[in-house]
């Protein structure tokens, strides 16, 4: 299909911060097929949530807040997060009537005609005045490079492959970040393994205490500013810390969360230090993170020479018809929610304005 179809606004992405937005774009009069669609290359209700690993259920999720207009309740704590959030998303959905495409692999966002964007799509072409990218990260897990990796004997894999704790029964276990992830692998690991060792490039640092909204609006500028100097931006947990609950705790005094400084090269049988030491290992496991998913932007040039997308608001500062919502200060669930509702707010004043540019001059 070549033939392009005309609408106000694409939203790539079902995850919290697509949906989010497209809830917004609803209440403020949009409507679906019509006005906007909601373009998700996922198989399922659920966004990256549906992906995790079977043992992190739901209980052990850290801060997760509800999509706007409807709470998610009664959830079983013991139940996988995957499972619960992805229903949870499904009924959203469902409720709001936001009619989801999926699966739909958006292939590359350009210029198009009349002002408008262009986005190709596996199911064809839509023509936007605005788009809300909203993609998240899942889909570009970050592998660092070291010396000798590929002489590595053993198996590497990345959090987005992990899978639970139970394959790893027996086996002697390399865990590098220094992010929730790491340490939670880690505490899941322990029973299993023959040995765990965690490494990470700094120091971890623990919070003790409760996450006040001071707390979350200093970690969020500090992810901003960088936004704004068109740096690629670090994720609002990242400057936040450990939270020292229970389970860390413990892990701290039974030594699973001995941290030991990052390694300087991968041998065919672990991982050695340029002061001698070597730890053997069947497995590395790269609790390293991921980076924002934004390749179909490229024919967009959006990106500023530090590397990054400069975020104005949500707005692209190369390109102001391009929202990103997820990306940078928003890469929380309650950021996403926030920074959605901020960007249709900024695309309905832009259509009342191109609306009103086009109608015919009074006589």
């Amino acid at each position: 299909m070549n033939e392009s179809r005309e609408v106000e606004v694409v939203v790539i992405g079902a995850g919290q911060a697509g949906l989010s937005s497209a809830y917004h774009l609803r209440r403020t009069g949009f409507e679906p097929d019509r006005d906007f669609v909601v373009l998700d290359h996922s198989p399922a209700p659920g966004g990256a949530w549906q992906f995790r690993w079977p043992s992190l259920t739901y209980g052990k999720v850290h801060g997760m807040h509800a999509l706007p207009g409807m709470e998610l309740t009664d959830a079983d704590p013991a139940r996988p997060s995957a499972e619960v959030i992805g229903e949870y998303f499904e009924r959203y959905e469902h409720v709001f009537d936001l009619r989801v495409r999926r699966p739909v692999d958006v292939l590359a966002v350009g210029e198009g005609d009349g002002g408008r964007l262009r986005v190709e799509t596996s199911e064809g072409i839509w023509s936007p005045r605005a788009l809300i990218n909203a993609t998240g990260t899942w889909d570009r897990p970050f592998w660092p490079r070291y010396p000798g990796q590929e002489t590595f004997r053993g198996r590497q894999l990345h959090t987005a492959q992990y899978a639970g704790p139970q394959e790893f029964a027996g086996q002697r276990v390399v865990v590098v970040g220094g992010g929730a992830s790491g340490t939670q692998h880690l505490l899941e690991l322990a029973p299993y393994a023959a040995a765990t060792t965690w490494v990470t490039r700094r120091p971890p640092v623990f919070r003790e205490g409760p996450f006040d909204q001071e707390a979350g609006r200093a970690a969020v500028a500090l992810v901003e500013e960088r936004v704004r100097q068109g740096l690629p931006p670090r994720s609002v947990v990242s400057v936040t810390g450990l939270p020292l609950n229970e389970a860390v705790r413990q892990g701290l005094a039974d030594g699973v969360l001995d941290r030991r400084p990052m390694f300087d090269r991968i041998t065919p049988d672990g991982v050695a230090w340029d002061d001698g030491r070597h730890i053997t290992a069947d497995v590395i496991l790269w609790a390293t993170g991921f980076r924002a998913a934004l390749d179909h932007l490229r024919p967009l040039r959006l990106r500023e020479p530090g590397g990054g997308i400069r975020v104005e608001g949500t707005r692209s500062a190369a390109d102001p018809r391009v929202h990103l919502v997820g990306y940078g200060p928003s890469a929380s669930t309650i950021g996403a929610n926030r920074a959605g509702r901020a960007a249709v707010r900024d695309i309905r004043e832009s259509t009342r304005e191109s609306t009103a540019e086009e109608q015919p001059a009074a006589a």
